[in-house]
């Protein structure tokens, strides 16, 4: 073979080389290696907002809570809040859900600014399967800002009758310290428990 035809081979396969490795991670001034790949720089976020509160279609309503309820004090790590005795509780600390069938109290805390009219309305935006059903309101709980939206949420269909239930629920928006909490307090539609739901919401303390 000539010579020329022998360089020429051997300068091409240089060049392949050279264009593979350009594709590779290279070091960038930190010694550390980073990648051109769209895929890995792509970047996705997440809201620590709880989900909408759901209703199980094959638990029925338990009606509304009676006058004579006797509530006990709920303490968690950063507050407390009573709740219906006999309710069943599920979690502890910062993610707490008291529940009687489809009556459903929850509360979720986290590390968080003071909430403002927009960030609840962007909250209620990410809320997949709820329905607003009143814009954010600005109200004093215990002597500290916070607001009051509401919301409702259908369940799955009844796998026999194909029925839904609907929930009809108040959410609250507290802050202190740089914690939030946001309460919600569901009840199927048609079934009133605005009083009781009134002095639980009242009685939330933070610690």
């Amino acid at each position: 073979m000539p010579v020329r035809v022998i360089l020429f081979v051997f300068a091409a396969v240089l060049l392949v080389a050279g264009c593979a490795s350009s594709k590779r991670s290279r070091p960038n001034a930190t010694g550390r290696t980073t990648t051109t790949s769209a895929t890995v720089s792509a970047k996705t976020t997440t809201s620590s907002a709880p989900s909408a509160l759901q209703a199980e279609a094959n638990s029925a309503a338990t009606g509304d809570i009676p006058d004579n309820q006797v509530f006990i004090n709920f303490r968690g790590a950063a507050y407390s809040m009573k709740y219906p005795e006999g309710w069943a509780q599920q979690g502890a600390g910062a993610h707490v859900t008291f529940r009687d069938k489809n009556n459903i109290v929850r509360v979720v805390v986290t590390p968080g600014p003071r909430p403002t009219a927009a960030s609840v309305r962007a909250d209620l935006r990410r809320l997949t399967g709820a329905h607003a059903r009143s814009a954010p309101r600005p109200l004093t709980m215990n002597g500290v800002p916070a607001f009051k939206v509401v919301y409702t949420t259908a369940s799955a269909p009844n796998a026999v009758t194909g029925k839904r239930v609907t929930l009809m629920v108040d959410r609250y928006y507290l802050s202190h310290a740089g914690k939030e909490a946001i309460v919600d307090l569901g009840t199927p539609v048609g079934v009133d428990n605005v009083d009781a739901y009134r002095l639980m919401i009242q009685s939330f303390r933070w610690r």
